[in-house]
């Protein structure tokens, strides 16, 4: 090894004796508040900045039939005005500030985060507390609002062949979920949604007993505690609220393919879904087995997948694998393969299909399982150095029914994971009844008419 990697081992080993998970532990502390609301507190004082994070359980999986895309309507809504905020003038108060600010909708959470100085704490909770009670929205509002979302469609779906392959390819996979209904919503059910619906949406689930606080930097328990109980506190608790309840996935008896043709597409490519168990509070060990499964077949240039049909077959150009860890309800993992100029679709999808069972009837190679296991404690390692990082991790956790228990305990479960586990876990997954194969292709080619004898 040269000196440098050396170098880099030897950081790693040390700084593992005293595990990450311990040393974030250290910096973690959580407790609530009268109003049901929830607060975790990473301390982070190497410079005087905040995160702050409003996350609420509710996202695109818990409309109701018939407004998709409501939730994420909802957030863009929550930018208007309020009893005493101009419309814009939430986000033009923490630029002038010198912070910044967004919000995200994902299918489990809805959360909304600025980064300012660590002075200006108190000022984003009050303006958070303030829409999350007082929102004031008008028909002029929705209306133009309902644009903004329905044009944001056009560019990141309607524009793009892969995202609406993807889309198709999801709605295939979850035949009861609402996982399987797009997080933007359909366009149909987007040109409809009106006012009653973004209020029914905000009056069910904007409430301080569905929310989480996040709060990540330069501060103290104390000092948040302080802070949350002035601004959060003397907001009223929902009492109506519902525990979380959503359709489940029935037993999936047969495989199903799917072809997409789009005239834009130049380089075609093929992907196939399996539903995978998600991740579980207290028995995380399954999905750890399946997110190791991820890194062994396409974690890098020695990965399964990159070596056998890039490397060595030449069978295709890129590869991928990937296992969706922070789903709340019945996750799915997915591969990728866009096959070599002159490699059709089935002949790259009978090599995949070829590396998979060599996979599971050889096991996986010590060596490699060792490698992807060291490159993840290093990264956890180097996550510490990240607050915005380490509170997207706990509030993705919390709102998706994980604790803080598990989000510590996550990088030792990992650790702990044996190359028996990983083909354990790929017998299971890899159940062709469980799954959508799907072709994303170029411009149909036109049916020639048959000649006709006389």
């Amino acid at each position: 090894m040269r000196p440098l990697t050396l170098l880099f081992a030897f950081a790693v080993s040390c700084a593992s004796s005293f595990s990450a998970s311990a040393q974030e532990a250290g910096k973690v502390t959580t407790f609530g508040l009268d109003n049901g609301m929830d607060v975790v507190v990473i301390e982070d004082h190497r410079a005087p900045v905040v995160v702050h994070m409003v996350w609420y359980r509710a996202g695109s999986a818990d409309e109701q039939p018939g407004v998709s895309g409501v939730a994420h309507f909802l957030e863009h809504l929550l930018f208007k005005g309020t009893d005493t905020l101009e419309p814009g003038e939430f986000s033009a108060t923490v630029a002038a500030n010198g912070g910044s600010d967004n919000a995200f909708t994902s299918y489990d959470t809805t959360a909304y985060h600025q980064r300012v100085a660590a002075d200006r704490l108190g000022l984003m909770m009050k303006m958070e507390a303030d829409r999350m009670v007082n929102l004031r929205l008008s028909e002029a509002d929705i209306l133009t609002e309902r644009e903004v979302i329905i044009e944001e469609r056009n560019q990141r779906v309607e524009n793009s062949p892969g995202a609406l392959f993807r889309e198709q390819k999801d709605a295939a996979l979850y035949l009861n979920h609402p996982y399987g209904t797009p997080i933007i919503g359909w366009r149909h059910e987007m040109e409809q949604l009106d006012l009653d619906d973004a209020l029914a949406y905000y009056g069910e689930f904007y409430a301080p007993n569905n929310a989480i606080l996040i709060v990540a930097g330069d501060v103290t328990p104390d000092e948040v505690r302080a802070l949350a109980e002035e601004h959060y506190v003397p907001i009223p608790p929902n009492p109506d609220l519902q525990p979380r309840s959503r359709p489940t996935e029935p037993t999936h008896l047969s495989e199903r393919r799917m072809t997409f043709h789009d005239p834009r597409v130049s380089q075609p490519y093929l992907t196939r879904s399996y539903i995978a168990p998600a991740r579980t509070s207290g028995a995380q060990e399954e999905a750890a087995a399946l997110s190791m499964l991820a890194q062994v077949l396409a974690g890098g240039q020695t990965s399964v997948l990159t070596q056998k049909l890039q490397f060595d077959s030449r069978k295709a150009v890129y590869t991928d694998a990937y296992y969706d860890d922070t789903s709340m309800d019945v996750s799915n993992f997915t591969l990728v393969m866009v096959p070599t100029p002159g490699v059709s679709l089935e002949e790259g999808e009978a090599a995949l299909d070829a590396v998979l069972a060599e996979l599971i009837e050889t096991g996986v190679d010590a060596d490699q399982l060792e490698r992807i296991k060291f490159q993840i404690k290093a990264s956890h390692i180097y996550a510490l150095d990240n607050p915005n990082s380490i509170a997207r991790r706990y509030g993705n956790a919390l709102t998706t029914g994980l604790t803080v228990q598990d989000v510590q305990d996550w990088p030792e479960v990992l650790q702990a994971v044996t190359g028996d586990d990983i083909i354990a876990a790929a017998k299971k997954v890899f159940d062709r009844r469980q799954s959508v194969t799907g072709y994303l292709m170029g411009p149909k080619e036109p049916t020639r008419p048959q000649e006709v004898t006389q």
